[in-house]
C-alpha cells in the first residue's frame, strides 16, 4: 500500500502536472459529499477493522499522513542496511507520531503500535529459509529483528504498547513465525514466552505448534548448522522455564486462581516428543540437564520431579497389556538411551519406588515396564535386591488375601529380571524353587493359599512357554502329602500341554538355560550344546559333572538317545587325548555307556581314519561367502524356474524352496529365531505403506519370481496338476516376512493395480488364493482406522486392497476377480466347497458381481441351463488375455453358479449401494446415461422384487428407501467419503456421483407420495408417520449418548445429513400431504416438531433459530398441504397455533428469516388464493414490522400480540444494529407493558447463554451483556421480578414460572443445551449483578433462595464428575473463560454467597431449609452460614424497613 500510485486516467495529475497524493483525492471525494454523523462513525469501525486485519500498517501510515510525515516506515527502522536507519528519526519522534495518527484514527496507541511492531516481525520471518520447518533467523534477518526490538522497548518504556494485543496479532502470523523471534521476544523482556502461550484461545493448536518447532530445533542441533549454540540456548531457555513453572512445588496449596497454562503446554510437547519412536528430540531435551543447570539455575526438587513424570508417561503412555520377550538387547536403542538418562539423576530405591507406585495406581504399557525392568538390574546391581525385597513383598501380600494382580506382577518382574542372566538376578528356576520348593515357601501357611497357586499355575497353563513349564514340572513346589492331588493335576496338565506343543519333557537339555523365555531348541542342537558343556567342566574338574551323572539315572531317555549319540560322534581321533576322549573314557570306566554303543563309536573312528575322503563326496559346495545374499537368492530362484518347465524335476523342487527360504532369510538379516517367531496381528498402514530398501529388493524378487513360475507352470499343466510348489512357496512368505510381503501387496494392488501386466495380476491373484488356503495359520492384519473391524483376515485384505472409484481400478479389479476366482475353481476342483470359502473372502467374490453386473449388459439378463459354460485357465494366461470374455465365461460357470447360491455370497442391495457410492462419475467407465440405465435396473429390477432372503426387498419400495438413506448415511460417516462439511450441498462425501444416488431417492420418495395419496380418501390423512423421521429415530438411538466433544461431534454431524436429506425430497415429508379438519395435525408433523425440539434445537439452530433452508422448507411444505384443505386460512392459523405450544422454534426462526421468507411464502399464497395471508403469518409480519419501527427513530407503535412474539423479533433486530445505539434504542423500553419487558429479557438471556455456550455463536457476548443489562435496568425501574428466569426445575431446564401463568408456550424447547446449568450461575453471579450498584436485587425474597438453589446444583455437579458441562467453548476470548475451571467457577461461586448471606434480609431465608434438607451436605459451610443468619435475631436485618404507620 506505502508504494501505490494512481494512475492517470483516474485523475491522478494535479492541475499543474503534478501528481496528487491518495490523500488529496480522498479530500476532494469528501468535499463534495455531505457531512453524515452515521457515515462518519461506519468509516471509523471500517479504520479499526481495517488495522486489526493483515495489511501494512506502516505503509497505511504513510498514505493517510502528509507530507511531513512520508518519511516514517518502520520497515526503515529495521534495515540495518539503510543509511536512514536512526539518522532522521529517534524513537521519540516515531513514538510522538504513532500517538498523532492513534489519535486521529480514534483507537488506542498501544494497539496501533503492536499491530505494528507485528506486522514489522512478520515481515522479518517471511524472509527466504533455508529450511522447509525454519526456526532460526538468518545474521540478516537477526540484526533486523534487534533494531526492531530496540524500539520496541522503547515503546513499552513509556506505556505506548499493548503486550495483548501484540501477542493477538502474532498469532495471526502463527505460520509464519519463527521460534527464534518468540525466543528473542521472551529474552529481551518484550513477551515473555509464557504470556504469549497462554494468549493463545487453542492449548492444542499452540502445543502442536511449539511441539513442531522444537523438533525442528532439535534436528538444528543434530545437524550442526552454522547457528547450534544459539539453537542449544534456545532450547536451554525453553526447558528451564517448563520445568520450573511446570514441575515446581506448588508452595501454596490454597490458591484458587486458574490452573496455568504453561505446565499444560510443556505435558503436551513432552508427550508429543515421546511419540515420535527414536527420535533425538527428546534425547536434546534431556541433554540440556547439564551439570552446571542442575546446580545454578534450577533447584534439585524441579528435575527430579520432572523426570519422575517422565518416567510416569514412558510408561503408562498408551497402555498395552501384552508384554513378550523384552530383555536388555531388544531395548530400543533410543528407550535404551532415555532410560540412561532417568537412572543418571535418579536413585535406585527411587526408581524401584516409582515402579511400584505406578504399577499400583495405573494402567501401563507392559513392553516398556519389562525394558525398563530388564535396563534397571543391568544398569544398578543394587537393583537385585530392590528388586528382589519387592517382589517379596508382592508375593505376602498375594498370598495374604489371594490378590492376582500381586501374584501376576511378581512373576512378570521375576521373569523379565532372569533373563538378564545370573550376573544381574537369580534364574527363574532359582527363585521358583527358593519360592515354593520348601516348607518356608509362601504357599504353605493354609489349603486356601495352595488353592491359589496351583490355580494361578493351571490358567496359565496354555498361555505358558514350554521353558516355563519345564520348570514348574522338574522344580514343582512342595506340597503336603495330603494335598498331593493338587500337584499331580496340575503336572498333568503341564505336561499335556507340552506334548501339545510337541515339547518332550524327557528331551530337554542338561545344561538348557531355563530362564530363557525363547522356543524351545531341537533335542539334537540342544544335546549338542551339552555335551560342549560338559566337556567344559570335565577340563576343570577332572570329574564326570554331577548333571550327567544324574542324566544317566534320572533322565536316561534324554540320555541314551540325545546325549550319548551327539557324544560319541564318529571323528578321525587324534594321536593325543583330547578333553573329548578323556571324558569318554571316564564315563566307560564308570559303565555310563553302553559296551554295544561305545563299540559301534570305536568301529566308526577307525573308518574314518582310512578313508577320510569319503566325507566330502557327493556334498555339495555351499556359494562363496563374498557372494552377496541378494545374489544368492536370486540364484536360488532361478534354478527353481528352470524346474517349472521340466517334469522330471519335480521331485527336487520341495529342496528348492528350503533353499530358497534359507536364502531369504540371510537377505533380510534374519535369524532362525526371527523366523520362527509367532505374529500375533500384522500392522498396516493401507494409505501410506512403507519398506525398508532391503526388504522391497527381496520382495519384488519373491513376488516376481511366483508369478513367473506360475506362467511356466501353466504352459506346462493347468492349475490341479501342478503340484505343491505354490503352496510350497507361499509358506516361505509366511513368518517374519509376511509383513513385508503384504505391504508390497498393497503397494503394488491399491496404489500400482492398474499399470500391472497380466502375468503380474495372475500371479499376484494367484498368490492371494494360496494365502486364504492357509488363512487359519495366518495372524490377522490391522489396517487402522479405514477398516470397519480391528482385524482383517489375509482374504479379507485383498477385499480392502481393491477399489471400485474409477474406470482403470474398475477393469483392474475385475481382472483380478476373475483370475482368484478362476483359479481357486480349477484348482481345488476335486475338492470340497469349504475350500473355496477359506480361499476366497465373500467381499471378493461380490465385488466380481458388482463388476459384471455393471459393465457387462449382457450379463443382467437371467441365464438358462444352456448359458453354463465350462471354465478354462488357458486363455487367462496367454498375453492377450481377452478379460471381457474370461470374466463372462466365469460368470456362466457352472461350479460359479452353485457357489452363488451361498447365503454369504450373495450381492444384497445394502452391498450394491456401498460399492455404487465410491464410484467416482468424472472417471466412470459408464457414461451419465448408462449409468442412470444401470441404477435403474439394479433398483427397480434387480433387488426391489427379489426376496429378502437373497438380498432383494421383497417388492418394498419402502424398504428400498430405507436401505438407501442407511447406506448414504453410513457411507457419509465412513473414512471412504472425502469430505464431511457441513456446506457440501448433499454432495454425500464431496462426490458428484452421489446425485444419481440421491435422484435415485428421490423418484422412489416422489412414487411412495403418490401412493400415499391414491390411498388415502378424500377428506382424510394417513395416520402413519413418514418412514424417513423412524429411520431417523433409531439411528440416534443407536449414537453413543451424552455431552462429551466425540457424542456430540458425531450427533451433530448425523442430524446435518438429516437436514440435508430432508432438504432434498418434497416438502410434503415434513408436513404431509394434505390437512383435514378431522385430524388437523399429522403424524408427520408431530414427527417434525419432536425432531426440531428434541434435537436440532442443540445442533441446527443458532441463536434461539432454525437455519434458513429448513425453516423455508417447513412453511412451503405447509402451505402446500394447507392449500389443498377446505379452509386454508383455518388451516393454516390451527397448525401455527399449535407450533406455539409444540414447536416454537420454527415460529421464531420464521420471524429471524422473514425478510426472505415472506415474498415465497406471499407468491405460493397468491397463485391459489386471493384472500390475504392467514392471520398467524400476518402476525409474523406485524412482529418485525413492530421491531424495525421501534428501532427507528420515530415513534413505536405499541407492540402487537402475543408478545412473546413481539418480543422475538425485537431480539432478532436488535442483534442486527451496531453496538453503539443499543441503550439509546432500549430506552424506549420503559414505555412498554410489562409482558414484553419479561419475554425480551428471556430472549436476551438466551442469546447471552448462547454466547456463552457456542463456540461459533454469532451473538457478540459483550454486546448480549448490554442488552440484558438495559433490560434488567427497565425491569428493576418499573419493580418487575425477573428472578424466576433462573430458578431450575427438576430436569435441569430454566422455566420461567410466572411466564408459564400467562401462556401456553413450552419456553424449555428453546433452550439450547443441558450444560447451561453452569454458564447460567456464572452470567447470574458475574455478569448481571455487576449491572446494578446498589443491593436493589438482593432485598428480593426470592434472590437468596435462586442463589443457593443454583450454588447447590453447580456443587453436585461437580461431585458427579460433570466437568464437562463448564469446560471453555473453544474459540471464546479470555475474559469470557473466566468459567472454564470448575474448581475456580465453585470457588467464586462460594466467595459469592458467603458475602451475600449477610447482606440478604430476614425474609429471604423462609424457604431455606427446604432446600438445605435434601443438599445441605454438599456445602457445610455455606449451610452453617445460612443456618446462623436464618436463627439470628430480626433486629439484625439490615434491611428491614421501619413500620412508621
Amino acid at each position: 500500500m506505502a508504494g501505490l500510485q494512481v494512475p492517470n486516467s483516474a485523475s491522478g495529475q494535479g492541475p499543474g502536472g503534478r501528481r496528487r497524493s491518495w490523500a488529496e483525492l480522498l479530500a476532494g471525494r469528501l468535499k463534495r459529499q455531505k457531512y453524515n454523523p452515521e457515515r462518519a462513525q461506519k468509516l471509523k469501525d471500517s479504520a479499526v477493522r481495517l488495522l486489526r486485519s493483515h495489511q501494512d500498517l506502516t505503509a497505511l501510515l504513510l498514505e493517510v499522513e502528509g507530507p511531513p510525515c512520508k518519511k516514517l516506515s518502520l520497515s526503515k527502522l529495521i534495515d540495518c542496511d539503510s543509511s536512514e536507519t536512526y539518522a532522521n528519526h529517534s524513537s521519540s519522534f516515531i513514538g510522538s507520531a504513532l500517538q498523532d495518527q492513534a489519535s486521529r484514527l480514534g483507537v488506542p496507541v498501544g494497539v496501533l503500535s503492536a499491530g505494528m511492531v507485528a506486522s514489522s516481525v512478520g515481515q522479518v520471518c517471511t524472509a527466504a529459509a533455508e529450511t522447509s520447518h525454519p526456526v532460526l533467523l538468518t545474521v540478516e534477518q537477526r540484526k533486523k529483528l534487534s533494531s526492531l526490538l530496540e524500539f520496541a522497548q522503547y515503546l513499552l518504556a513509556h506505556s505506548m504498547f499493548s503486550r495483548l494485543s501484540f501477542c493477538q496479532e502474532l498469532w495471526k502470523i502463527q505460520n509464519s513465525l519463527l521460534l527464534e523471534v518468540v525466543w528473542h521476544l521472551h529474552v529481551q523482556g518484550i513477551v515473555s514466552l509464557e504470556e504469549l502461550l497462554e494468549s493463545h484461545p487453542d492449548m492444542h493448536a499452540v502445543g502442536a505448534w511449539l511441539f513442531r518447532n522444537l523438533c525442528s530445533l532439535c534436528e538444528q542441533i543434530e545437524a550442526s548448522c552454522q547457528h547450534a549454540d544459539v539453537a542449544r540456548t534456545m532450547l536451554s531457555d525453553f526447558v528451564q522455564m517448563f520445568v520450573l513453572r511446570g514441575f515446581q512445588k506448588n508452595s501454596d496449596l490454597r490458591r484458587t486462581v486458574e490452573p496455568e497454562k504453561m505446565p499444560q503446554v510443556g505435558g503436551k510437547v513432552k508427550i508429543g516428543l515421546m511419540k515420535i519412536d527414536c527420535s533425538l528430540s527428546l534425547f536434546q531435551v534431556f541433554g540440556v540437564f547439564s551439570g552446571h543447570m542442575l546446580g545454578s539455575v534450577i533447584s534439585t526438587d524441579s528435575p527430579k520431579r520432572f523426570f519422575s513424570h517422565t518416567l510416569t508417561q514412558i510408561l503408562t503412555h498408551s497402555p498395552l497389556l501384552k508384554g513378550g520377550s523384552w530383555d536388555y538387547r531388544r531395548v530400543p536403542p533410543c528407550l535404551r538411551t532415555l532410560l540412561f538418562q532417568l537412572f543418571v539423576m535418579l536413585s535406585p530405591e527411587e526408581l524401584v519406588g516409582h515402579l511400584q507406585e505406578v504399577l499400583e495406581t495405573q494402567e501401563v504399557h507392559w513392553q516398556r515396564v519389562l525394558s525398563f525392568v530388564s535396563a534397571l538390574v543391568v544398569c544398578f546391581p543394587e537393583a537385585q535386591q530392590l528388586l528382589g525385597d519387592w517382589v517379596a513383598r508382592l508375593m505376602a501380600q498375594a498370598f495374604e488375601s489371594c490378590q492376582l494382580d500381586s501374584m501376576v506382577t511378581a512373576f512378570l518382574v521375576v521373569r523379565q529380571a532372569a533373563l538378564e542372566g545370573p550376573s544381574a538376578f537369580q534364574s527363574y528356576a532359582d527363585w521358583f524353587k527358593a519360592s515354593f520348593g520348601s516348607t518356608r515357601g509362601y504357599h504353605g501357611c493354609s489349603k486356601k493359599a495352595l488353592v491359589f497357586l496351583f490355580t494361578f499355575l493351571s490358567d496359565l497353563v496354555p498361555f505358558e512357554s514350554p521353558r516355563y513349564l519345564q520348570v514348574h514340572i522338574l522344580h514343582p513346589p512342595l506340597v503336603p502329602s495330603k494335598y498331593r492331588s493338587l500337584l499331580t493335576d496340575y503336572i498333568s496338565l503341564a505336561k499335556t500341554r507340552l506334548a501339545d506343543l510337541k515339547v518332550s519333557i524327557e528331551s530337554m537339555g542338561l545344561y538348557e538355560d531355563l530362564s530363557s523365555a525363547g522356543d524351545i531348541t531341537e533335542p539334537h542342537s540342544q544335546a549338542l550344546q551339552d555335551v560342549e558343556k560338559a566337556i567344559m567342566v570335565f577340563e576343570h574338574t577332572g570329574k564326570i559333572p554331577v548333571t550327567v551323572m544324574e542324566a544317566s539315572i534320572f533322565r536316561r531317555p534324554y540320555y541314551v538317545s540325545h546325549f550319548l549319540p551327539a557324544l560319541l560322534t564318529p571323528r578321525v581321533l587324534p594321536k593325543v587325548p583330547d578333553s573329548r576322549v578323556a571324558f569318554i573314557e571316564s564315563l566307560k570306566r564308570a559303565d555310563k555307556i553302553p559296551p554295544s554303543l561305545y563299540s559301534t563309536y570305536c568301529q566308526a573312528c577307525s573308518a574314518a581314519e582310512e578313508k577320510p575322503e569319503d566325507a566330502a563326496l557327493g556334498v555339495r559346495a555351499e556359494p562363496s561367502s563374498a557372494e552377496e545374499p541378494l545374489e544368492q537368492l536370486t540364484a536360488a530362484l532361478g534354478e527353481l524356474r528352470s524346474s517349472m518347465t521340466d517334469p522330471s524335476q519335480s521331485d527336487v523342487i520341495s529342496a528348492q524352496v528350503a533353499v530358497i527360504s534359507e536364502r531369504l532369510r540371510a537377505a533380510l538379516g534374519h535369524n532362525e529365531d526371527d523366523s520362527s517367531a509367532e505374529i500375533s496381528k500384522i500392522q498396516l498402514s493401507i494409505n501410506a505403506p512403507r519398506l525398508e530398501p532391503r526388504e522391497y529388493t527381496a520382495v519384488d524378487l519373491l513376488l516376481t519370481s511366483f508369478c513367473q513360475n506360475l506362467m511356466a507352470a501353466s504352459s506346462v499343466a493347468p492349475p490341479e496338476r501342478q503340484g505343491p510348489w505354490a503352496t510350497l512357496f507361499m509358506r516361505t512368505m509366511c513368518g517374519c516376512v509376511l509383513p513385508a510381503v503384504l505391504t508390497r501387496l498393497c503397494q503394488l494392488l491399491h496404489h500400482q493395480g492398474p499399470s500391472l501386466s497380466a502375468p503380474h495380476v495372475l500371479g499376484l491373484a494367484a498368490l492371494a488364493v494360496h494365502l486364504g488356503e492357509s488363512r487359519s495359520a495366518l495372524p490377522e492384519v490391522d489396517v487402522g482406522p479405514s477398516a470397519p473391524d480391528a482385524g482383517l483376515p489375509v482374504p479379507a485384505l485383498f477385499d480392502s486392497l481393491l477399489t471400485c472409484r474409477t474406470r482403470d481400478s474398475l477393469l483392474f479389479c475385475l481382472k483380478f476377480c476373475t483370475a482368484a476366482i478362476s483359479y481357486s475353481l480349477c484348482k481345488f476342483s476335486s475338492q470340497s466347497r469349504d475350500i473355496l470359502h477359506s480361499c476366497l473372502s465373500p467381499g471378493l467374490i461380490k465385488k466380481f458381481q458388482f463388476l459384471v453386473f455393471r459393465l457387462f449388459s449382457e450379463a443382467r439378463q437371467p441365464l438358462s441351463q444352456e448359458d453354463a459354460a465350462s471354465l478354462s485357465w488357458r486363455p487367462l494366461y496367454l498375453p492377450s488375455a481377452d478379460w471381457q470374455r474370461a470374466a463372462l465365461s466365469l460368470w456362466t460357470h457352472r461350479t460359479f453358479r452353485e457357489l452363488l447360491k451361498e447365503e454369504d455370497v450373495h450381492l444384497t442391495y445394502q452391498d450394491w449401494l456401498h460399492l455404487e457410492l465410491e464410484i467416482q462419475p468424472e472417471a466412470d467407465a459408464l457414461s451419465d446415461t448408462e449409468r442412470q440405465d444401470f441404477h435403474q435396473w439394479a433398483i427397480y429390477e434387480h433387488f426391489l422384487p427379489k426376496s429378502s432372503a437373497s438380498g432383494g426387498c421383497d417388492g418394498d419400495l419402502e424398504a428400498a428407501c430405507t436401505v438407501l438413506v442407511n447406506a448414504l448415511m453410513d457411507f457419509h460417516h465412513s473414512s471412504r467419503s472425502y469430505d464431511h462439511s457441513e456446506n457440501s450441498n448433499l454432495v454425500f462425501g464431496g462426490r458428484t456421483g452421489n446425485e444419481d444416488i440421491i435422484s435415485r431417492l428421490q423418484e422412489m420418495v416422489a412414487d411412495l407420495e403418490l401412493q400415499q395419496d391414491s390411498s388415502v380418501p378424500l377428506g382424510h390423512t394417513p395416520s402413519q408417520g413418514h418412514f424417513l423421521f423412524g429411520i431417523f429415530c433409531r439411528r440416534l438411538q443407536a449414537l453413543t449418548s451424552g455431552w462429551n466433544v466425540a457424542a456430540r461431534l458425531q450427533r451433530q454431524r448425523e442430524l446435518l445429513m438429516y437436514k440435508r436429506i430432508l432438504l432434498r425430497l418434497p416438502s410434503s415429508v415434513l408436513c404431509g400431504s394434505s390437512f383435514q379438519a378431522e385430524q388437523p395435525i399429522t403424524a408427520r408433523c408431530e414427527q417434525f416438531f419432536h425432531l426440531v425440539s428434541s434435537e436440532m434445537r442443540n445442533f441446527c439452530s443458532h441463536g434461539g433459530a432454525l437455519t434458513q433452508d429448513i425453516t423455508a422448507h417447513f412453511f412451503r411444505g405447509l402451505l402446500n398441504a394447507c392449500l389443498r384443505s377446505r379452509d386454508p386460512s383455518l388451516m393454516v392459523d390451527f397448525i401455527l397455533a399449535k407450533c406455539q405450544t409444540k414447536c416454537p422454534l420454527i415460529l421464531t426462526s420464521a420471524l429471524l428469516w422473514w425478510p426472505s421468507l415472506e415474498p415465497v411464502l406471499l407468491c405460493q399464497w397468491r397463485r391459489h388464493c386471493q384472500s390475504p395471508l392467514p392471520r398467524e403469518l400476518q402476525k409474523l409480519r406485524e412482529g418485525r414490522q413492530f421491531a424495525s419501527d421501534f428501532l427507528s427513530p420515530d415513534a413505536a407503535s405499541p407492540a402487537p400480540n402475543p408478545a412473546w412474539l413481539s418480543a422475538a423479533a425485537l431480539h432478532f433486530a436488535i442483534q442486527q444494529v451496531r453496538e453503539e445505539n443499543i441503550r439509546k434504542q432500549l430506552t424506549k423500553l420503559d414505555c412498554e407493558r410489562e409482558e414484553l419487558l419479561v419475554f425480551l429479557f428471556f430472549f436476551s438471556l438466551m442469546g447471552l447463554l448462547s454466547s456463552h455456550l457456542t463456540s461459533n455463536s454469532a451473538t457478540d457476548p459483550s454486546k448480549a451483556l448490554d442488552v440484558c443489562a438495559a433490560v434488567l435496568e427497565c425491569l428493576e425501574k418499573r419493580k418487575i421480578s425477573w428472578l424466576a428466569l433462573f430458578q431450575l426445575t427438576e430436569s435441569g431446564e430454566a422455566l420461567p414460572v410466572p411466564l408459564t401463568q400467562t401462556s401456553s408456550v413450552p419456553w424449555h424447547h428453546l433452550l439450547p443445551f443441558k450444560q447451561s446449568v453452569a454458564t447460567r450461575h456464572h452470567v447470574f453471579t458475574s455478569s448481571l449483578l455487576s449491572c446494578f450498584h446498589d443491593d436493589a436485587a438482593i432485598r428480593e425474597e426470592a434472590f437468596l433462595h435462586v442463589a443457593v438453589d443454583m450454588y447447590l446444583r453447580l456443587v453436585q455437579l461437580f461431585v458427579a464428575g460433570d466437568t464437562s458441562t463448564v469446560s471453555p467453548p473453544a474459540g471464546r476470548s479470555l475474559e469470557l473463560q473466566g468459567q472454564g475451571n470448575p474448581v475456580e467457577l465453585i470457588t467464586k461461586a462460594r466467595l459469592f454467597l458467603l458475602q451475600l448471606i449477610p447482606r440478604c434480609p430476614k425474609k429471604s431465608f423462609s424457604h431455606i431449609a427446604e432446600l438445605l434438607a435434601d443438599r445441605g451436605d454438599c456445602d457445610p459451610e455455606v449451610s452453617t452460614a445460612l443456618r446462623s443468619r436464618q436463627q439470628a435475631a430480626p433486629d439484625a436485618d439490615l434491611y428491614q424497613e421501619p413500620h412508621l404507620f
